[in-house]
């Protein structure tokens, strides 16, 4: 159900009344101008949320990625999460994981025609991807996790809420794990409630559009994540999910944020799976590999090794894996999928705004006039 993987650490509410006077603040100071948030002259999309750890970032940015590079100049805009590099840098078919970054790394991997950058002053990153001496005729920017960077104003701002921690049942960090107020889920023109299960009933549609409470100008809707063949990380045939037989042992090893809905949703093929988590972004090291070397050893055969396309990118790097993890490794591609016949609707909104090249969107300035005009709330669904 919706909502089911939020726990709340009671005993520190009053660190997190703390950490929320902080954020209001400083969302004060930006709503009153002694902050100041920039507009740009070229289309920039923003997609984050307001949660830490994973909410479907990257396979929703895939998307735009996708949508949009047909028929424009596309640009990924990132800071770089744990990356061994400062200010900004622009990415080749050559540059190295840890100059940018493993989500910035995995992008470029799959779309080495898109301009791939980092920079964690988001206002400077897009400065330098607009000028001509970096690249040129940047048609539109895609900021990846910048819901919280205000600096930037962007065209359209997209706030990702995961089904299965909906920030309406959530607290403030540290008690919960909220980085802002959930009312700052009023600065999004478009939400979307991410990792739905494929088979959410009418009614609970009319129950999360009810609670999320969102304004007029706001759009939301539902994506759930849908799962390609098995691509080997080190040679051989790609394998479809549904040659994994209900014997089969599966290794599920992941570096994310949120590993439980993968493992929920493999449980569906074999009902032996043996996790191996480690932290989000975690670099692996020599002694982690051995310890998946012993662990994937210790397993009955037939198995298999499944790890997320984050993961992969950082395994691939490391040396001391055995051959037969070699052998028997995979790396599991999703993509999002949108839901009640809705792609069609958020596609037109995206390309429509890129293509009117509004210079920060008629969305912001619709916002911002419906703020002025009204507090009524309206309920979406179709």
């Amino acid at each position: 159900m919706e909502g089911d993987l939020i726990k709340i650490n009671e005993w520190l509410l009053p660190l997190s009344w703390l950490y929320g006077l902080g954020v209001k603040l400083r969302n004060q100071l930006f709503e009153l101008g002694v902050l100041k948030s920039r507009s740009f002259k070229v289309p920039v999309i923003s997609v984050g949320n307001i949660t830490v750890g994973g909410s479907g970032k990257t396979p929703h940015v895939e998307f735009l990625v996708r949508l949009l590079k047909e028929q424009y100049k596309v640009a990924v805009l990132s800071r770089g999460y744990k990356r061994k590099s400062r200010g900004f840098v622009l990415a080749d078919n050559d540059t190295p994981l840890r100059a940018i970054g493993d989500e910035p790394f995995q992008m470029k991997k799959k779309f080495p025609d898109v301009d791939v950058a980092v920079d964690r002053n988001r206002c400077h990153g897009i400065d330098r991807l607009t000028s001509n001496e970096v690249v040129s005729d940047i048609d539109v920017i895609l900021l990846d996790d910048a819901y919280q960077h205000r600096y930037v104003k962007p065209g359209v701002n997209i706030l990702l809420v995961d089904y299965h921690r909906l920030i309406i049942y959530d607290k403030l960090l540290p008690a919960g794990r909220l980085r802002e107020p959930k009312d700052g889920k009023s600065r999004a023109d478009i939400v979307v409630i991410t990792k739905c299960p494929p088979e959410l009933k009418p009614i609970e549609y009319r129950v999360i559009t009810k609670a999320m409470d969102l304004y007029p100008y706001q759009e939301l809707y539902f994506t759930t994540l849908a799962y390609e063949d098995l691509q080997p990380l080190f040679g051989g045939s790609p394998r479809t999910l549904d040659s994994i037989g209900q014997n089969e042992q599966v290794m599920l090893l992941t570096g994310i944020a949120s590993p439980k809905q993968m493992m929920n949703d493999l449980s569906a093929y074999t009902k032996n799976i043996t996790p191996m988590t480690f932290a989000d972004h975690h670099q692996f090291t020599a002694r982690d590999i051995r310890r998946i070397n012993k662990r994937f050893a210790q397993l009955p055969s037939p198995k298999t090794i499944i790890t997320t396309e984050k993961d992969a990118v950082r395994l691939m790097g490391m040396e001391g894996l055995s051959d037969e993890v070699k052998g028997n490794i995979y790396q599991l591609p999703i993509r999002i999928r949108f839901m009640l016949e809705q792609e069609e609707e958020f596609n037109k909104k995206i390309t429509g705004y890129v293509q009117k090249n509004s210079r920060n969107s008629i969305l912001v300035k619709a916002k911002t006039e419906h703020k002025s005009n009204t507090n009524s709330r309206i309920i979406r669904f179709k």
